[in-house]
């Protein structure tokens, strides 16, 4: 669903470190991985500006993770 998951391995991350960064526990920051629930719109942004990628490239809305 999202590229959250290879964002956060290619990272060397743990799902609670990343949890951490977006301000939620390891077991939501689970289910939003999994696809079990959504992200919101802040955590979004939050993800995009650690990985420095655009919100479009999480959500698989394009292959250029840049921000422009």
């Amino acid at each position: 669903m999202y590229r959250i998951k290879s964002l956060r391995e290619d990272h060397d991350l743990s799902q609670k470190e990343v949890a951490k960064i977006i301000k939620t526990t390891q077991q939501q920051y689970s289910k939003i991985e999994t696809g079990k629930a959504d992200i919101n719109g802040e955590r979004l942004i939050l993800l995009s500006a650690y990985y420095n990628v655009s919100v479009d490239y999480i959500l698989g809305l394009t292959s250029e993770p840049a921000t422009r």
